[in-house]
Parts: C-alpha cells; structure tokens; sequence
C-alpha cells in the first residue's frame, strides 16, 4: 500500500514551536516522495478533521500518515474504513515536542525519525479482510447455581438463545439447600429467605432457556461463534453449536477431613458449617455421637483459610455464614448459646449492621482468637484453647457442639467440566487454588480461552450477591464476544480489531513454537504437528509472530518485515557525532501508555530512544534486534508487562516469553563480540511511567560505558 499517500502534520500544542516544521515536512516529499505534506494548527479541530477526511474519501488518497498527539487520544477524530484505508499516527507531542527542549537538534532529529517510521509502516499496511463466517449467537451456560441462573435470565433477556447444564437433578445450587439467607435488604438485620427459587421458577418459565439437569458437558470444540459443544445426559449425547460460553459451576467446601488439627474427624461432636445448615434445614440441631440437641455451640473461624498450609485467602463468606447459624442455634433452642472464635470478623459495607444485630444478642459471645488445639473430653463434649484473645489471655472453652467455618475452593478443582478439545488442555488455565486464571484488574470475567467466560465462585470466592452480579457481567461479555465475531473483530484487549494471522505454511518446519507459545490455545495441530489456526479464538497479540523461527506469520497491519522496514528507516549519526541511538521495543498496553503520560507530565528523558508500540513484548521476533545492532544503532529495550506470580500481562505470558528468549539471544551476542548489556528486558507498570526517566537513563548511561556499536557504519 503506500502507493496513494498523503502526510499531515499538526502544529498545534505546541508542536510548531518545538520543531522545524518545514524541514520535518521534507522528509515526507523530498525522502520519501510524498505528493503533499498538509500542515495545520489543529488536526483534531473541525477543520483539521475535515481535511483528513476529505483526503480519504474524495481525493483518491487511501493512506494518510499523521503526524501529531499519540495514537491512544482523539482516537475518534479521524474516523476511517481499514478496509479501505490506512491512517497512521506519528506520536510528536507526547513522545517528543512534550519531553524533550524546544528547537534542540536532538529533539529535531527525533521527530525526524519518527515520521520515518510513521511512513514506512504505512507503506508496509494492507487493507484489513475482516475473518468472517457463519456464527451461532446462542449461550450455553454450564451451573444452575444463582450464577448460572442469572447469566441465562441475564442473556435470555438481551434476546440470546440460552443452554442451561446443571450437573445435579436440581438447580439453585447450595443456595437452593440452606435454611436460611443472611440478610441483603435493608436494614439488614433480619434472616431471610432465599431468593434462588424464584431465579429456578423464571428460569424454567423463560422459552428463550433450555434446561438440562443431571447432564454434563461431555465436549467443547471449535472456535467462538462455532463451538460445538456436546451434552451428555441420560445415557444419550446432544451436540449444539454456540456462540460463547459461560461457566459458572460453583464452589465447594474445603475437605474438612484435611482439618484434624482443629478436631475433625478426632472429635465426634466436631462437624463443618454445611452440615449444621443441613441440620437447620430439617429443622434441629443434634450431636452426632448422640443425637441430643447441643446447649454450647462454638464456631471456630477460618477453618483452612487464611493459613498457609491449607487456603491462604479468605474465604469472603465464612463470617456471615456464621453469624447466621449463630442465630439459627438461638431461634431453634433460645435456651441455647453460640460462640465464635474468630481471626478477624469481615463484613463488608452494609453487612456490618447485620454484625451488630448478632452482637445484640445475649446468646451470642465473640472473642478474637487463635485456636491452638481442639480436645474431645469423656462425656463427648469438646474443650477448645485459644491464644491472643481479646481478653489477653489464654481461654478454654466447652462446647457440646464445634462448627469449623470451613473455605471455600471452586467446584471445578480437580473436576472435569468443559472438556475442551483444545491441544493445551481439556480444562480452562487456573491460578494458584484452582481458580479459573484470568487478566484479573483489566478483565476479571475472560479467562485464557477466548469466548468463554467464568461466573462467579469459579473464579474466586464471593458471596451469592456478588456472584449474581457478576454473572450479569460474564453474560454481558459472551453476548460482546458473539458480536464481534461476527463483525470479524477481536475481543479484549484489542477489542474490534479486525487483523488476524496468517500463516504461509508451505515454509512451515512444524517446530510447533506457535502452538505451544500462544497463550489461548488459538492454534490445533495436524498429525504432522502443522498449525490449524482458529481465528475467532485469536486475540491478535502476535506472540506466535515472534516465536516462528521461519517468519511465516503475519498480520497485515504488524508484520516482521514492517518492523524491520521501520528500524531501518532510523538514521544513525556516524560514531564522531556521539549520538547513539537505542530502539525501545514498548507493548501498548502499559510501556506504551505510561511514555505517554511521561510526555503528559513534561518528563524529560535522553533524546536517544526510538520507541516502536508492539502488540506484546511476546510479539517481538529476535531478529528485530539482530537488524537493530546490524545497522549499527547501539542498544535495544524491550519494555513490556509485569509477568511473574502476581503478572499483570495483558496476554497472559508474553513478557515472560520475550524474557526467555532474550536470555538465549545474549549468548549468541557475546559469540558474536557485541555486548550483552546492549540489550535489556524491562518490566513496567502504567504507573511507574515517574520511573521511565530513571530507567531509560540506567540504559543511556550504559550504552555509552560499553562505547559505540563496533558495526556501525558498515
């Protein structure tokens, strides 16, 4: 493309004041051979807009390369087809007129450089053709627990087609088994009843939703728009074909037989919260070893959770659950006490008033404490020592019944669900614990195959209010999901683009890199282990771009060969001049955006760093660096996400994955006589964008300690 090309520069925000305007403009007609270069005081203005416009749509143009703020504002300004134009940005203000000295030669040659870049990439895009086939837009969800339930009623009532599979004979979950519910309403003091009945009762009123119960998910396979997902139920098999899935199967308790030391299973009259709602929803409240009704009853909290050698979280319902069954024990006996031994009581927001109801109770003692040891006596009564009491004292206590709050861990853990016809795995990626993994600040509701969507408990412990909201949620995005796949776009993070990969597999070797570096299982494998790309399971971040040894990857707006072609198009000042240049190779999820707010709060940074925005530092191929120190430029940065235990990477693990393969990349630099420390992998969080001065110095001045690139000028 590139063939109908016309440049715009903006001289506004101070960009005109900064810059030799009318030399940045020869680079486009005199280097590069642009017809016309427009220069305007307001790009972005109505007038500005008008002319871009009118050069896309009227004057034959179809490329236009603008030369102004950062790609990532006014992204409405210039509205255009990509499939039938091409619009690129060139960052001047942020990335140079905002941060560097005004009619400075650095500076200058720095806007200089970009519009280069700015050039060549555009000539190096194609027009977007959208993936487009046929699409299902029905739902399946999997778990009729209240999740469950409101992700159907919620996409039912959007106009969605809904599969409902519940692996018990009823749904409702545990919701539709306790007594009662702690209160949700205000004033939040009193018990109520659940209200998962009524969501059972719309649910199966509602033509849009079709129930099955005792059945499982025997098989997922396909793509988003094009699953085909098969129900076991009854002996028999049923195959249907969906747009997007939500799983929303629930939790379950945390194996109390793992909790010996708190008396379970060692003590008879020592029994877990879900068995004491059992107990409450016949109506009674008895001993196991003897079937007399407790007069004591003590709960001990965190049962599991909140420790180390068990569930390090907490649990987020135990200490409502029980203040409710403290009072259950005082409506069923008021003869009859409760106690609870807690490490701390969390009731959030409105629930504390529900706290101070149960502490109004004279029935009811709360003491702060850690249990030490739980002891069953001759009579069957169990005495409990606790230390750190809000007493400051050792205390025992007896009891004729002990509750453990026991965790809560997904229902999925250990537990065959989708079944996923997927070369990665038959089950969704989970995090420490079991919990579906998930970008978890920016997308809490995606997991790591795109178009299926966890709902509440499975992805991390809340209670029933939560949950139901958050199953809104999930819904909303599967119905997004479906949406775009019928577009052709892409979904999160770089929601609606419409570039995919293609792959020349006539070079393809079958190393299998691509398929096993991709994050979200885009890529099957043929027997010989050939890539079977699934487009609409692509999130389009290029990381097996990067990983192909052979370069047969590419997209036609990011490629391998328009990297390169914008690396070379960098001018590099002969050794005398001691002007290195270093390329920073940025992700424009976080890198990207915190140079720009650099620019936004007038930080100032060495003028030798030429930024390139790339989808994910997984993206980056090796011999982008090999061309960089070839040509003679001095240094590279990767800078990219956060990756690690607590990873903040927008595609999972491409930071990672760039990390490891420049370890490998290091060794052959020191083979080749050039200095490992010209290059370096950094990890950045947007906020950190104070410490990119700072960070970007550290390299600076280390580039200058190892001296020139000794190719440079060959």
């Amino acid at each position: 493309m590139g063939e109908k090309l016309k440049a715009f520069i903006c001289t506004g925000c101070g960009i005109g004041e900064a810059l030799d305007v009318e030399k940045l403009a020869k680079v486009a007609t005199s280097e590069y051979k642009i017809p016309e270069c427009v220069r305007h005081a307001c790009l972005c203005g109505e007038e500005g807009r008008g002319l871009v416009a009118k050069a896309l749509q009227q004057d034959g143009i179809d490329t236009a390369v603008l030369a102004a703020c950062s790609p990532r504002v006014c992204t409405d300004a210039w509205p255009y087809d990509p499939t039938t134009r091409i619009l690129e940005r060139v960052n001047l203000r942020e990335h140079v007129t905002w941060c560097h000295p005004a009619k400075d030669e650095d500076t200058q040659m720095l806007a200089e450089d970009y519009l280069r870049m700015g050039i060549v990439k555009a000539q190096k895009s194609e027009f977007l053709e959208p993936a487009l086939e046929a699409c299902s837009s029905a739902v399946p969800v999997v778990g009729g627990g209240p999740a469950g339930l409101t992700a159907a009623l919620e996409a039912a009532a959007a106009g969605t087609e809904v599969v409902l599979v519940e692996k018990t004979e009823r749904l409702g979950g545990f919701a539709a088994k306790v007594w009662r519910a702690y209160p949700t309403e205000e004033p939040f003091r009193d018990l109520q009843e659940s209200d998962v009945f009524g969501q059972i009762k719309a649910v199966e009123a509602n033509p849009r939703i079709r129930v099955h119960t005792a059945a499982q998910v025997a098989e997922i396979k396909g793509q988003p728009g094009q699953f085909d997902v098969t129900i076991a139920a009854n002996g028999a098999t049923e195959q249907t074909r969906v747009g997007a899935v939500v799983v929303a199967t629930g939790w379950q308790p945390y194996d109390a037989a793992k909790l010996g030391h708190l008396g379970y299973g060692r003590c008879k009259n020592v029994i877990t919260n879900v068995q004491l709602e059992e107990m409450a929803r016949e109506g009674k409240l008895l001993r196991p070893a003897d079937g007399k009704p407790p007069k004591k009853v003590v709960f001990i909290q965190c049962a599991g959770s909140r420790d180390q050698e068990h569930l390090p979280y907490c649990s987020a319902v135990c200490c409502r659950v029980s203040l409710k069954q403290a009072l259950y024990v005082r409506e069923l006996d008021p003869t009859a006490t409760a106690t609870i031994i807690y490490k701390d009581i969390r009731t959030p927001g409105e629930f504390e008033l529900f706290y101070k109801r149960v502490q109004e109770d004279p029935g009811v003692f709360l003491t702060k404490g850690d249990v030490v040891e739980v002891k069953e006596n001759a009579d069957r009564t169990v005495t409990i020592v606790a230390d750190n009491t809000l007493l400051g004292e050792k205390i025992e206590v007896t009891a004729d019944l002990v509750v453990l709050a026991t965790g809560m861990v997904p229902a999925t853990f250990d537990n065959p669900t989708l079944n996923l016809a997927y070369r990665l795995g038959k089950e969704l990626p989970t995090a420490p614990h079991g919990f579906t993994d998930s970008e978890f600040i920016c997308f809490p509701y995606e997991t790591q195959r795109t178009g299926i969507y966890a709902a509440g408990t499975v992805h991390q412990p809340m209670d029933t209010l939560t949950a139901t909201d958050d199953a809104a949620g999930a819904a909303m995005k599967a119905i997004q999901c479906v949406d775009s796949v019928q577009r052709g776009a892409a979904v999160h993070p770089r929601a609606g683009d419409l570039s995919f990969p293609s792959f020349f597999l006539q070079r393809c070797t079958q190393c299998k890199r691509c398929t096993e570096e991709c994050p979200f299982g885009t890529l099957d494998e043929d027997e010989k282990g050939t890539p079977k790309p699934n487009p609409n399971r692509c999130r389009r971040c290029g990381v097996c771009m990067g990983a192909c040894p052979e370069r047969i990857v590419s997209f036609k707006n990011y490629n391998v060969d328009m990297i390169a072609s914008m690396i070379k198009a960098i001018e590099v000042p002969e050794e005398d001049e001691e002007k290195p240049r270093v390329v920073a190779l940025m992700c424009e999820n976080d890198a990207y955006p915190a140079l720009d707010l650099a620019g936004l709060n007038r930080l100032t940074y060495d003028p030798m760093f030429r930024v390139i925005p790339v989808r994910c530092l997984g993206s980056v191929h090796l011999v982008w660096i090999a061309d960089s120190l070839s040509k003679g430029i001095d240094g590279v940065m990767l800078i990219g996400c956060k990756f690690g235990d607590d990873y903040q990477c927008h595609f999972i693990k491409g930071s990672e994955i760039a990390n490891k393969r420049l370890e490998n990349l290091k060794e052959t630099l020191t083979r080749l006589a050039l200095e490992s420390d010209r290059v370096k992998v950094v990890q950045l969080a947007i906020t950190d964008y104070g410490k990119l001065p700072a960070i970007l110095g550290e390299f600076a001045d280390k580039i200058r300690e190892v001296g020139p690139n000794p190719y440079k000028g060959l």
